[in-house]
């Protein structure tokens, strides 16, 4: 016998026909349990996602979705979470969005309690989110337009039946003399099933991120072991001096910073990797790593700077780069008349351009192979980067390079449309590295240090000031070229008390630094660097 009710609280059961007036009831689920009911489908559409994207070399529906966010982030968040987070910009994304799924399982879990429909609409727009984050990526593959599909399908699964399972659980028998029966109330049953679909998904997410490192190693292990030589002539001559009391002439590789917005690392075949140079060009060109490294290789000191670098930061760097000079190897392919721009494209896509100028006159711009003496490391950019003296990274410097266009302005690189300039010389800037920020120290004689650069210009004059006196001019490091910073020094004799320490460069132009402070958007910060410190 059955009894069909139509109040929306009751629930249709088949009843037992020696009970002729039976009827059941929802029994209110814990919050708990559909917290738990979130996260687990939650983890299991997330793991197996992340599983299936590396059997296809892809990046994760994580990776892909926060590469997404990355590419609409507006300069001034890019700027603030710099500010923030540093060259941890990217964990700190990473975090933020595992966060943010896991309030968002949480929240749909506790509304699917009698109802699956909201996890199951989170799982339709994960899917469709990832699928089209996928899309948009260049290296994109079956398998990352895959992964989030199936992990969501899979999600949607493992939400109806846990979901089912839960609902009949909480079920109860209303019989005519009033008493309650649940009907199979198992929590251990729901406990164990989630249990083991929670461990399924962090299974299948190890899975997945162990084969996303292997898949880094194997690209780390392509990296030869030592550079082609460069001839006698061409070889830099590095001397420490000492000069700096702290930091040496040549950032050290591990300590160059690195600002991009790659959230792994694209996958590289070095037997398939190689650049192609094409465009308004009289002949178009392929080059293989061993075509470069059999070109004349050149050994260079430049720094580089980030745009995003404030007043005082540590976002520059000065290496010696090896490789071979951009202007010969367009000059191979036949730079056409008309031609202003050279667009070049990374491995995953990332695009930048700059004058083509900048390419052909005596800068010594370079498609390096070598940093420091050792072959590029993929965190910089192997197999090989564009080195550009005196223009930002972000029209300049591509990382694992893999095609140069010559064309006009009429391309527009990755940061143009995002509100950057398109024409980007670094600008004049000092800093100053010693005494630390907010320190206390001793008074009495002790020195003032930094660095100042103004690349293809030239650093001229170093002047400090303590306490708003006089302009003092500093003594400049010797080493390098115009295409590399100058370290400065000044001795000071320190009274007791609070002091302010200000620092100003002059280029070779004549330019002296503004003191007028400016944001880093849209085309690099002005303004003295300024720092605070007590003596007693």
């Amino acid at each position: 016998m059955s009894v069909h009710n139509s109040s929306t609280s009751d629930t249709l059961t088949e009843t037992d026909p020696d009970a002729p007036f039976v009827r059941s009831t929802p029994f209110p689920v814990p919050r708990a349990y559909g917290v738990m009911l979130g996260l687990v489908t939650a983890a299991i559409a997330v793991g197996m996602g992340m599983l299936i994207g590396s059997l296809g070399d892809a990046a994760s529906p994580i990776d892909a979705v926060g590469s997404s966010f990355i590419d609409r982030t507006p300069p001034w968040l890019k700027d603030l979470a710099i500010t923030w987070f540093g060259t941890n910009n990217k964990t700190a994304l990473r975090v933020g969005i595992w966060l943010v799924l896991v309030i968002v399982a949480c929240v749909l879990g506790g509304m699917s309690r009698k109802s699956t429909s909201p996890l199951v609409g989170g799982f339709v727009v994960f899917s469709v989110l990832g699928m089209a984050s996928a899309l948009e990526r260049p290296t994109n593959n079956a398998f990352s337009v895959m992964a989030p599909l199936i992990g969501g399908a899979l999600g949607i699964a493992s939400a109806l039946y846990l979901g089912a399972m839960l609902r009949g659980q909480s079920a109860v028998r209303n019989t005519p003399g009033e008493s309650q029966v649940p009907l199979g109330w198992d929590r251990r049953r729901f406990l164990q099933t989630s249990g083991a679909l929670g461990v399924i998904a962090v299974g299948a997410g190890s899975i997945g991120r162990v084969r996303e490192v292997r898949r880094v190693d194997t690209a780390r292990a392509q990296i030869p072991m030592s550079l082609p030589p460069v001839p006698p002539n061409e070889k830099i001559a590095v001397t420490e001096t000492g000069f700096h009391p702290l930091d040496s002439f040549v950032t050290p590789t591990q300590s160059f910073y690195r600002i991009d917005t790659a959230l792994s690392f694209p996958t590289i075949s070095l037997d398939k990797w190689k650049i192609r140079v094409y465009g308004m060009v009289d002949t178009p060109i392929e080059l293989t790593y061993a075509d470069l490294a059999n070109l004349p290789q050149v050994e260079r000191i430049i720094t580089l700077s980030c745009v995003s670098n404030p007043v005082g930061g540590r976002y520059v760097g000065n290496a010696v780069w090896q490789g071979v000079y951009l202007r010969d190897v367009l000059n191979t392919a036949g730079v056409s008349s008309g031609a202003e721009q050279v667009f070049s494209r990374s491995i995953d896509g990332w695009t930048c351009g700059f004058p083509i100028e900048a390419a052909l006159d005596d800068r010594d711009a370079l498609i390096a192979i070598g940093m420091n003496g050792e072959p590029l490391s993929l965190k910089h950019g192997f197999p090989a980067r564009l080195v550009i003296p005196g223009l930002y990274g972000y029209v300049s410097a591509t990382k694992w390079l893999s095609e140069i266009e010559i064309t006009t302005w009429d391309k527009e690189g990755y940061w143009i449309p995002r509100g950057w300039s398109q024409i980007a010389p670094i600008k004049t800037q000092s800093r100053i590295d010693v005494p630390r920020a907010d320190t206390t120290m001793p008074p009495g004689e002790t020195l003032i240090a930094g660095v100042a650069w103004a690349q293809h210009i030239g650093i001229a004059k170093v002047e400090v000031r303590v306490d708003e006196g006089p302009w003092q001019e500093a003594r400049l490091s010797d080493e390098g070229t115009d295409d590399t910073w100058r370290q400065w020094t000044i001795p000071w004799v320190a009274s007791t008390g609070d002091h302010v320490i200000q620092v100003r460069a002059t280029d070779k132009s004549g330019y002296t630094q503004t003191d007028v402070r400016s944001d880093v958007a849209p085309d690099g910060a002005t303004g003295w660097h300024t720092r605070r410190v007590r003596t007693s």
